[in-house]
């Protein structure tokens, strides 16, 4: 004899796991916080500041 299967646990499951895919795949994409990002980017600005700041000057340009 079989083993009884309750359906809608085994679909409660499957639609739980399919959740944690697409969450996972969210984090992936998404998964940065607002503050994070801000940092970063302020980050990126003062090191691209920095490094035009040393650069030499372009001998084309006639200032």
């Amino acid at each position: 004899m079989g083993e009884i299967v309750n359906l809608r646990r085994i679909r409660k499951r499957q639609l739980g796991a399919e959740a944690e895919i697409k969450a996972a795949a969210n984090r992936v994409a998404f998964g940065v916080s607002k503050s994070v990002r801000s940092k970063a980017q302020t980050e990126r600005v003062l090191a691209d500041r920095r490094l035009e700041a040393h650069r030499r000057p372009d001998p084309g340009d006639a200032e």
